[in-house]
């Protein structure tokens, strides 16, 4: 039977290459139709590629290779030994721990420390490798060289005879070249900062109201849609109401020609294992809550399980990015190109403040609210900051779109 070649897909016009960042299978093995064979991560976007039949793996291209759009990087021979035969004839015990059970932060310590996984004792719920069990691993002084994956001259020296007993067990560099997607993002922040007159513009919001109302509701909220209420669906409406009433907000710049739009997608951004991503909500003036609940937490899924694509990130018109989740009290975001404004989102922390002549103690956020000055004015800015703290506290105007 003739060979079935593994090419690389297109994935848009956008993109013409990608590095194989990971391979599941090894050169030789024999694999299933549709099992998941590398990962091919891009400037944008990180995808599988998937075997189209089953049979014998020969691989064209390693580990860390920059590929082209239909490239050829392996070949499967369909005439090979059925895999079921194969497997049955390795002993269970000598089967390596699948990569699908190990967690992101064991992967990364295995990338970083040289550690193998499957050369670990797990102490995890059926014998999974945790970040502790790899953290150990890397500790011990005497980890044999089975251990431990082979080092590169470049990114794990030799220590020198001079340095001490700590310093002989401890790398004291590692260098490894920028992913794809990191170098899209640092492109992009940069030319943001270079190409925008950029500002940014403050206020505070009283969450009490907020917060009441989720504590009133959530049980009822839950089991009518099976997904809890959250922050970020009340800061999405009050961002569209916002948008509405300061509609130069929601426009942006093409050289000389200024693009009004009168649509309502919303970017949220996610923090993934390999990158900031901006998966857009569709058309958010027109989706409930729960609606609104539902499509950040299958963008956020689906970000971070490499399952997002091209149309997911493309498209929003502004970009809602909540810092407050890692502890930030305040930070200046960086304008999303092309849209105009991103609002950030701090930590909720209780703080005294002034109301009705006395000091209380209300969950305070701070909101920061980046723009660009070519477009937005400064009145114009903090107007549109003031209709978002107006919306969440009193979440009323969400209703009366007021």
């Amino acid at each position: 039977m003739p060979l079935i070649e593994v090419k690389i897909p297109p994935m848009g016009e956008s993109i013409s290459s990608g590095v194989i960042a990971k391979w599941h299978v090894g050169d030789g093995e024999l694999v299933k139709k549709d099992q998941p064979l590398f990962e091919l991560e891009t400037d944008k976007i990180t995808i599988e590629g998937a075997a189209e039949a089953a049979g014998r793996i020969a691989l064209k291209a390693a580990r860390g290779a920059e590929v082209k759009i239909g490239e050829i990087v392996a070949t499967i021979d369909p005439s090979g030994e059925p895999v079921g035969a194969a497997q049955a004839a390795v002993p269970q015990e000598t089967k390596a721990q699948p990569a699908a059970v190990q967690s992101p932060a064991v992967r990364r310590l295995a990338e970083e420390t040289g550690v193998k996984p499957e050369s670990v004792a797990g102490t995890g719920k059926a014998g999974r490798v945790t970040k502790g069990d790899m953290l150990a691993a890397a500790a011990r002084p005497a980890a044999s060289a089975a251990e431990r994956a082979p080092p590169s001259p470049v990114e794990r020296p030799a220590p020198s005879k001079t340095e001490g007993p700590i310093a002989s067990n401890v790398e004291r560099q590692t260098r490894r070249k920028l992913s794809p997607l990191r170098q899209r993002i640092a492109q992009r922040l940069v030319a943001a900062q270079q190409e925008a007159a950029m500002l940014t513009t403050f206020n505070e919001v009283d969450m009490s109201a907020v917060v009441a109302l989720r504590a009133r509701y959530q049980d009822d909220f839950v089991k009518k849609n099976g997904i809890k209420l959250g922050f970020m669906s009340f800061f999405t409406k009050a961002v569209v109401n916002a948008l509405i009433e300061v509609p130069c907000v929601n426009a942006q710049i093409d050289g000389d020609t200024v693009i009004e739009n009168h649509f309502y997608d919303i970017g949220v951004a996610v923090s993934t294992e390999k990158g900031l991503m901006v998966p857009v909500i569709r058309n958010c003036d027109r989706l409930g809550m729960a609606q609104i609940e539902i499509a950040i937490g299958e963008a956020a899924k689906h970000a971070r399980e490499n399952k997002i694509t091209l149309d997911d990130l493309e498209g929003g018109v502004f970009t809602i990015t909540n810092g407050g989740i890692f502890g930030s009290m305040l930070s200046t975001p960086i304008i999303n190109p092309p849209q105009s404004a991103i609002l950030g989102l701090h930590a909720i922390i209780d703080r005294p403040v002034a109301v009705g002549g006395q000091v209380v103690i209300r969950p305070m956020m701070y909101l920061a609210l980046s723009y660009d000055h070519r477009l937005v004015d400064g009145r114009d800015a903090v107007t549109f900051l003031v209709k978002v703290k107006q919306a969440i506290e009193d979440p009323t105007r969400l209703l009366l779109n007021i």
